[in-house]
């Protein structure tokens, strides 16, 4: 596989994991959250979507072999 598109899949997937914990982060606050309460928010979000794109690519790599 390319080295230059993982790289830039990587990167994909951590940009949108950033401005997904970012909306949910900013959600909570306008929610009435404290900011220690949207900030853990913020990084389950971002913790979701990573594991997200772990399990995704998992599955394709088991579907590929």
């Amino acid at each position: 596989m390319n080295v230059a598109l993982v790289l830039l899949t990587t990167t994909l997937v951590l940009v949108i994991a950033v401005l997904t914990a970012a909306g949910a982060g900013k959600l909570a606050r306008l929610d009435g959250a404290t900011y220690p309460a949207a900030l853990t928010r913020a990084a389950t979000a971002f913790t979701a979507v990573i594991a997200l794109a772990a399990a995704v690519t998992a599955a394709i790599a088991a579907l590929s072999t």
